[in-house]
């Protein structure tokens, strides 16, 4: 009923429409309709009430609200159930905490800003309000434990897709987790999971991307190697449909790897990779070394050339030299 009345207001957006037009017309009461009205309110419509004109949407709300979403969406899985915040520590910390209490596969957590935001290696992630998408996805998946970390591969394929569908724009993967623009971070993915032994019991994909944040919102610490989506397509960017967009390819890429292995996801993974083939330094836990990054492996690992041989890479942090950063 509350969508049924939001169509109404929205097809009469920028006039009025009485309570009893639209009780009449959806055939409930007035009382019934004004208590839909207060919860659109409360969820962030920005709608006028009068006392003898009625109702009138004066802005349609750029927030990721569920109704907005689920009006566009078009996965099957991704984003059935959505839990949508204003503010909150961090969209993973939330998405942990439901997967942990049951809710079902492909349940979304998104925020229009986190206080907490995290990426690899305990960073903090700037997540300003209304100009990025916040979001973490929980999945169920039926791969081993050892599988879970290219499941942040996977995820960097499908968010590709989606950037390149909605906006035209040509970024590159950046090992393991990182989705870069002429050598500037534009997307942080990270992956949680809880298991046992031999079973994964949950996977939680967190995504920060940075989509409509001016370069000059970006904090000076990361403003020389940050950057977002609008500025490199010099326009804002439909978060709504980019946000539809990714659960939609990242629920084709994931079924791909439940049916058919990671092998075909990696290989898309590799042709947009720009680590490979690059000369990197790797800032290990237990030591750093630097060489040419040529390959991953069926693990996800990055295989780099050292002078001493082939050195396997699973965890890490690995930076690509300055001289040979750019596109893909």
């Amino acid at each position: 009923m509350r969508k049924a009345i939001l169509e109404l207001l929205k097809h009469n957006s920028g006039q009025y429409i009485s309570g009893e037009d639209i009780s009449h017309t959806l055939k409930v009461s007035r009382t019934a309709v004004w208590k839909h009205i207060q919860a659109l309110k409360q969820a962030g419509y920005e709608i006028e009430a009068h006392p003898r004109l009625g109702y009138s949407l004066r802005q349609t709300t750029g927030r990721l609200l569920p109704d907005e979403i689920k009006a566009q969406l078009t996965s099957t899985v991704l984003g059935q159930e959505i839990h949508y915040f204003d503010e909150v520590d961090s969209t993973n910390n939330a998405a942990k905490k439901l997967a942990a209490n049951g809710c079902p596969e492909g349940t979304i957590v998104v925020a229009e800003s986190q206080v907490g935001g995290r990426g690899r290696l305990a960073r903090g992630w700037f997540s300003p309000p209304g100009k990025g998408i916040w979001l973490s996805v929980v999945l169920r998946p039926p791969f081993s434990p050892m599988d879970a970390a290219k499941c942040t591969l996977m995820a960097a394929v499908g968010v590709t897709r989606a950037i390149n569908s909605v906006t035209g724009i040509g970024c590159g993967i950046k090992w393991p987790n990182d989705i870069l623009w002429q050598g500037r971070k534009v997307v942080g993915i990270l992956t949680e999971m809880s298991a046992e032994m031999d079973a994964i019991n949950f996977v939680v994909i967190g995504m920060g991307i940075n989509v409509n944040v001016n370069q000059e919102d970006f904090p000076s610490e990361i403003a020389s190697v940050a950057t977002s989506l609008s500025v490199a397509a010099g326009c804002e960017i439909s978060r709504i449909k980019l946000l539809t967009a990714m659960l939609s390819e990242l629920e084709a890429v994931y079924m791909l790897a439940k049916n058919s292995g990671f092998a075909l996801v990696l290989e898309e993974w590799k042709k947009n990779s720009i680590t490979l083939g690059q000369q990197v330094d790797v800032y290990g836990i237990d030591r750093n070394f630097s060489g040419q990054a040529f390959d991953i492996d069926a693990d996800g690992a990055l295989l780099i050339k050292t002078f001493q041989g082939v050195e396997r890479v699973l965890a890490g942090d690995v930076s690509i030299r300055p001289s040979a950063k750019g596109d893909k």
